[in-house]
This record gives structure tokens, C-alpha cells and sequence, in this order.
């Protein structure tokens, strides 16, 4: 029940990409926060909408994942730095490992996270694919 909890919770970050941006020193963050890792000022951030668009900034493959995770072996995943500057890590999708590269152009697309226990909740949430 907590997982589903916190699930609902994180919504907004998960399907409109909401981060924060510091009023103080102009830099964004992503997932939301209440402190700003840069210049440490509380009460100075506000919510912000990301485009869902950015660059690989950097990427691994992943061989030997976690049993949750073997089903979709091998599989990518990248920092992404999005067009307004946060950087992100997400999974790289609908593409041939072969193909990725740093620097590539990427866009986020909605899909499966994982399912979970004997009620098979699904978890939906970014994830990235090539332009």
C-alpha cells in the first residue's frame, strides 16, 4: 500500500515532467524541490513544466539488471539534459542500443514502468526515445 501511495503522489512529476526552478539563482531541478541544491534558499522555488525534449548527455546499457528488470535485458539508460537545463535519467526506448549516442536529440514518450504484486498494479511514467 505505501508504494501505491507514493505512486500517486509523484503523478504530477511523472506525466508533466514538474520540476523547480530557484527564483534566487535561476537554476532548474528536476524532480520537484523545497530546498535549492545550489544556493540552499528555502521558499524561493516555484513549479515548472519541462518540454520533454533534450539531449543524451550521457548513456549506459544495461546487461545484468535487477530480476524485476530482466524481461526488457538489454536495455539503455541515459542522463538526459532537457532543453531547459535540468538533467534527468531515464530509460531510452523504441530503438536499437546500437544507435544511441551522446548528444542525440531524445523526446519523452509515456510507458509501462513495472507491474507490481498479485493485483498486477501498472506503473506508467517517462521515458525517452530518439528523435
Amino acid at each position: 500500500m505505501k508504494d501505491i501511495v507514493r505512486g500517486w503522489r509523484h503523478i504530477p512529476q511523472r506525466y508533466n515532467l514538474i520540476g523547480s526552478k530557484c527564483l534566487h539563482c535561476g537554476e532548474v531541478f528536476f524532480p520537484i524541490r523545497v530546498i535549492c541544491p545550489k544556493c540552499r534558499r528555502k521558499g524561493k522555488l516555484k513549479d515548472m513544466k519541462f518540454s520533454g525534449k533534450g539531449k543524451i548527455h550521457s548513456y549506459s546499457i544495461i546487461n545484468t539488471p535487477t530480476d524485476e528488470f530482466k524481461v526488457i535485458a538489454p536495455y539503455a539508460v541515459a542522463i538526459i539534459e532537457l532543453e531547459e537545463g535540468a538533467k534527468i535519467t531515464s530509460q531510452i526506448v523504441d530503438c536499437n542500443n546500437d544507435d544511441i549516442e551522446i548528444g542525440h536529440e531524445v523526446e519523452m514518450v509515456f510507458r509501462k514502468i513495472k507491474e507490481e504484486g498479485d493485483d498486477g498494479v501498472i506503473t506508467y511514467g517517462y521515458k525517452f526515445k530518439l528523435k
